[in-house]
């Protein structure tokens, strides 16, 4: 079924073009460079399309590189052996280690938490700052009055 699918969303990508196919679930990435050579890519919806796409072009470069242009004369193209292909699957298992952009994009994200977390904390303190000077000012009024009062009731004793 599967097979069915790719060759069909092939057939239907335009030479140089790219296209993501959504279908039950997955999505199908489709990529057909403008020699005709074609590859597709199956994801679940998390999977970034961007690193999909870079995985297809990586591995039709790789491919070319190996074969050149000896897949134009081939018949059944799932019979074309390209062992390759399982270290690039295997790289791209996590989309942020194997592209760095998403890479960098994840520690952004990371980042940004973290500064959101510590604001949080800073505007937190500032709100106790806040509440401890009015508590010292408080304190300090308190203070003023008892010694105006001690004074007051000290002067009628003065002792000689």
């Amino acid at each position: 079924m599967l097979t069915f699918l790719t060759k069909t969303f092939i057939k239907r990508t335009e030479l140089g073009q790219r296209q993501s196919v959504q279908h039950e679930g997955y999505v199908v990435h489709c990529y057909v460079r403008s020699d005709g050579l074609a590859g597709t890519v199956t994801t679940d919806n998390e999977y970034p399309s961007r690193v999909a796409f870079v995985l297809l072009g990586e591995l039709l470069e790789e491919f070319t590189a190996e074969h050149g242009d000896t897949w134009k004369s081939v018949d059944q193209p799932e019979s074309f052996p390209f062992p390759e292909i399982d270290e690039y699957l295997e790289k791209y298992q996590d989309p942020a280690a194997a592209d760095k952009v998403t890479k960098i994009q994840r520690d952004l994200d990371e980042t940004t938490q973290v500064l959101h977390k510590t604001i949080d904390s800073v505007l937190e303190r500032g709100v106790k700052l806040d509440s401890l000077v009015e508590r010292s000012n408080d304190l300090s009024s308190q203070s003023k009055l008892f010694y105006k009062s001690a004074k007051k009731t000290n002067s009628c004793c003065v002792l000689s």
